[in-house]
């Protein structure tokens, strides 16, 4: 049946549906923390002393707000996609913490470890060859 057939031909147009929706969504997320200015940059990077750092809650706010806005849109066109899901793991790693450290249910949280799980799956496989990064940084071919 062609319905459960590998479809690898498609692989890389699925991987820029994927890029494109999340980079969007993750953009629009995170650009009202980005322009929220100092206030918002301090209360996001003030979840910080749950983890024992204790420090410069503002620059943690900002760099946040960067990995989500900036890195959204770095995961839409596939440039520095690696870098991008890295910077979004650790956000989303800390995001998860927070909340767990809370005390909050997982409905608070959840969304935080699903995108976790995603940005690092995507680090593995890779932005597709419908990517800046392919344009800009073509993989050598595999002989296997």
């Amino acid at each position: 049946m062609a319905l459960f057939n590998n479809h690898y031909r498609t692989h890389d147009f699925g991987l820029l549906l994927l890029r494109v929706g999340i980079g969007i969504m993750f953009t629009i997320h995170g650009y009202p923390k980005l322009v929220g200015g100092p206030e918002k940059w301090m209360e996001l990077g003030g979840v910080m002393k749950m983890l024992g750092l204790n420090f410069a809650p503002a620059v943690w706010g900002f760099l946040a707000a960067i990995a989500e806005a900036v890195g959204g849109q770095l995961i839409a066109i596939g440039l520095f996609f690696r870098i991008a899901c890295a910077l979004l793991v650790v956000t989303m790693l800390v995001a998860t913490a927070m909340h767990l450290k809370s005390g909050d249910d997982f409905n608070a949280y959840s969304h935080a470890l699903e995108s976790l799980f995603l940005f690092l799956g995507l680090a593995f496989v890779g932005p597709g060859r419908y990517s800046l990064d392919q344009l800009l940084f073509p993989a050598r071919r595999r002989l296997y």
